[in-house]
């Protein structure tokens, strides 16, 4: 079903929960695992994705057609996955580090994560890859991901994040960079 004839069907009183279960159904995944590259921990994703649902039942009615549905929904997923994790840092006085700390400990607790939602190549390469995202910005980290795991267009990510496709590719481009320099580095005290 399209977005726009599930759209019509929440607009009809008579069939509006069943579509709204129509769109989580569609889009409840791909949501989990683009919050769960940025979290890490299993159950805080899952409490992510609640509330970014939350938020679309609240919100869908005024949804005017401006975007795409599903860049308004990853719009809402991403601010929830940004909000927590500084809330985090704000609630703990934690320093950036710290928080990363934690989320390289629960990476590596949560070896199901490490290969889940991605290509098998090598549960070390992705663990090496993971902690590297790690070391990234919050917003580089979401820059990558978006681009790099859901293969997603710049015009796509500026939509969702409010930022020029031009401020997108820069991002990107230096992410990439500090990957490839962390996982070099880290290959040398190997």
């Amino acid at each position: 079903m399209t977005d726009e004839e599930l759209l019509a069907k929440y607009r009809d009183p008579s069939s509006r929960n069943y579509a709204f279960n129509l769109l989580v159904r569609k889009y409840q995944q791909k949501i989990y695992w683009h919050i769960r590259k940025m979290v890490i921990d299993h159950d805080d994703a899952d409490d992510l994705v609640q509330e970014t649902f939350i938020k679309v039942w609240n919100s869908l009615e005024q949804f005017r057609g401006d975007s795409q549905l599903y860049t308004w929904i990853y719009r809402i997923a991403t601010n929830e996955c940004l909000n927590f994790l500084n809330k985090k840092r704000r609630r703990f006085f934690l320093p950036i580090g710290d928080v990363e700390g934690e989320l390289m400990e629960k990476l590596e607790a949560n070896s199901d994560y490490v290969t889940s939602g991605t290509e098998p190549s090598g549960e070390e390469v992705q663990l090496k890859l993971q902690k590297a995202l790690l070391k990234l910005p919050d917003k580089q980290r979401l820059v990558f991901n978006m681009k790099y795991f859901d293969d997603m267009k710049y015009e796509e990510i500026a939509e969702i994040t409010g930022t020029s496709v031009g401020a997108l590719k820069a991002s990107y481009h230096l992410a990439v960079k500090k990957i490839e320099d962390y996982i070099h580095n880290s290959d040398s005290t190997d």
